[in-house]
């Protein structure tokens, strides 16, 4: 077989392949077989209706094209092999020439990677914020806390802000009551603007069985974005009760003996978060600044595919919040046009984030154990609340094993980056990454030992379930690693 590569673009090439006539035999021995299953000829059982009748009845062309398609994935993943070039979605495939018994041609035009070396990264340096707890941080968290331990006792007066009001309320439109938007018995807390725009000040100053009508537009059902005529009556009025901050409160509310005990729990734990916030900025700050010393141009298919699934994330997400895209846009305060502009900006940025990561890991030729292909697959099926052996399985079967060996490459070059980047705080101090990391994972070993409040300690079935995906999750490496240069495409 020859391969010639004929570079369109930077990122596009074609590819034109022959084939010796007799290569395809395999191919025409399978077709000959299959069609003999299929055609009906008196005197021949199926399956045993020999070539020169096929050829008669049939048709030569038809077993031809057969065996044409039948060869054409597994040539055209040779072709790619041999040019040693990263192709990225699918192929347009030309037959150019098909001579029985003679030649076979086709071309097949791809968008490939650009070809590319990663810059040296040593020397990069990224500042993130300060790992900076305050008192104000400290006593929003115990604020809130004391928000989840308040009570609601009954008040003998006219609603106010802040209180719990519970209503009834009656949607209509041209004197047609809206039942997606009426309710009754509805525990809203007045001035949270939580629900139907107008309704916290309708409510104001109303006693209980007191009610008043007003116009609003309606934010969701059938109805949504239309305006209604809205009556809502007040059934009763609470106040909420917050507990005292005490040690009463600390023994209610923690495993904690004193309130002093408690705010420094809290601290401690916010201090991880913010240090654990450090480490996410520093990886993202290191990937944008080697992205900034790589210049490279991208596939406008690939891009656009980002793009439209970018956008299907989204709509996927307003759809169960209930929202629309203009209600979003609203929100965020943006135009149509800007938040297309920063999706297409956003979708180019991670194409070449991905591209320049991947090439790091072929430059450094890092590659992915058994082990971690687990360990990925463990935590990936912890987040989505599944056992673990089920999310292998489903990978395995969907061939989406090549996506996931991908994912943890580019995690372990970006870690690589990470590792030779100088990492400071705004205040000048530099952090060391892997001090901080071995820390914090000291912390959450101590804290599963302990049996601390709010940590993921990890039980029996637990363990059972990642030593159940192990298996399914290294034999799929295993696959993958054998397939990986037809796979390259998906």
């Amino acid at each position: 077989m020859k391969t010639d590569v004929e570079e369109l673009t930077p990122t596009r090439v074609k590819l034109t392949v022959e084939v010796p006539f007799d290569e395809l035999k395999p191919n025409l021995d399978k077709a000959y077989k299959e069609i003999s299953q299929q055609v009906r000829i008196k005197g021949f059982r199926p399956g045993k209706v020999p070539a020169p009748l096929i050829d008669k009845y049939v048709g030569r062309g038809a077993v031809l094209q057969e065996a044409v398609n039948d060869a054409l994935p597994e040539l055209y993943g040779r072709a790619v092999e041999e040019s040693e070039i990263f192709v990225l979605g699918q192929p347009d495939v030309e037959v150019t020439e098909l001579e029985d018994g003679t030649q076979f041609a086709f071309t097949a035009e791809v968008d490939i990677r650009p070809k590319f070396e990663v810059p040296d990264y040593d020397g990069l340096e990224v500042v993130v914020d300060d790992a900076e707890v305050t008192d104000e941080q400290i006593e929003e968290t115990i604020g809130n806390l004391r928000e989840r331990f308040a009570s609601l006792t009954s008040a003998e007066r006219a609603v106010e802000e802040g209180d719990f009001a519970t209503i009834d309320m009656v949607a209509r439109i041209d004197g047609e009551e809206v039942e997606d938007a009426s309710t009754s018995g509805y525990s809203y807390e007045v001035g949270s603007k939580s629900a139907v725009e107008g309704l916290d000040d309708a409510v104001v100053g109303l006693a209980a069985g007191e009610d008043t009508t007003f116009t609003g537009t309606l934010p969701g059902g059938e109805h949504a974005g239309e305006e209604a005529e809205i009556t809502v009556t007040v059934q009763s009025v609470k106040v909420k009760n917050l507990p005292d901050l005490d040690d009463e409160f600390a023994q209610l509310a923690s495993e904690f003996d004193t309130i002093d005990e408690l705010r420094e729990d809290v601290r401690t734990r916010l201090g991880r978060q913010v240090r654990l916030q450090q480490l996410s900025d520093a990886r993202d700050k290191a990937l944008e600044a080697l992205l900034e010393k790589v210049d490279i141009p991208l596939p406008d298919k690939v891009v656009e595919e980002e793009v439209d699934r970018r956008n299907q994330q989204l709509e996927q997400q307003l759809q169960m919040a209930g929202m629309t895209k203009e209600d979003y846009l609203k929100d965020e305060e943006k135009t149509a046009e800007e938040f297309d502009t920063e999706v297409a900006d956003a979708a180019r940025l991670a194409v070449k984030g991905g591209f320049v990561l991947d090439q790091l890991a072929v430059q450094e030729e890092l590659n992915v154990e058994n082990e971690e292909l687990s360990e990925y697959v463990v935590s990936q099926a912890m987040q989505m609340g599944v056992q673990p052996q089920q999310l292998a399985e489903y990978l395995t079967q969907n061939n989406q094993l090549p996506a996931i060996v991908s994912e943890v490459l580019r995690s372990k070059a970006l870690n690589l980056v990470v590792e030779h980047v100088t990492v400071k705080d705004e205040s000048g101090n530099e952090i060391d990454v892997e001090a901080v990391q071995r820390e914090l994972n000291g912390e959450t070993a101590e804290a599963e030992e302990a049996g601390d409040a709010g940590a993921a300690e990890e039980t029996p079935a637990e363990t059972a379930e990642a030593d159940a995906a192990e298996a399914p999750a290294a034999e799929a490496a295993d696959e993958s690693d054998e397939q990986d240069t037809k796979d390259k495409d998906v």
